[in-house]
């Protein structure tokens, strides 16, 4: 797996795969960031909520679950030091359709203790918790 960051201007970078699939991430005004991507934490949550979210679909699928559509929400809290890393992670999913909310529980569950690479990097020094609704 590679990925490589291309400056564009200021703070303002493109990283792109090596199968040419790109997103902007950006800096902080002070450094000459634009607000036109997504700060690196935040990348950092995006990858959680990917991971987990796919996770979570394939999990529902293989139990037979006709699962809608699927939202999945991060909140991260960062440490008052530097380097600010997450503290504490929270990840909520809110599927919909016809689906039992018991299987979307254990798909969670199964995501975030088991399969969910992102969380388990960070779980060593981060406390991640989850909850689950359907809607």
């Amino acid at each position: 797996m590679r990925v490589s960051l291309r400056r564009v201007e200021g703070a303002l970078f493109e990283a792109r795969n090596e199968d040419g699939q790109t997103c902007l991430i950006d800096g902080p005004a002070e450094l000459g960031g634009t607000g036109a991507g997504l700060r690196p934490m935040q990348m950092v949550l995006v990858s959680m909520a990917g991971c987990s979210g796919i996770d979570v679909l394939h999990i529902m699928k293989k139990q037979r679950q006709p699962i809608e559509d699927l939202d999945v929400e991060v909140e991260g809290t960062r440490a008052d030091a530097v380097p600010a890393v997450f503290t504490d992670v929270h990840v909520k999913f809110t599927g919909s359709g016809a689906i039992d909310v018991s299987k979307l529980q254990r798909a969670a569950d199964l995501s975030m203790e088991t399969y969910c690479s992102v969380a388990r990097m960070l779980a060593p020094t981060v406390k991640i918790t989850h909850e689950v609704a359907v809607r």
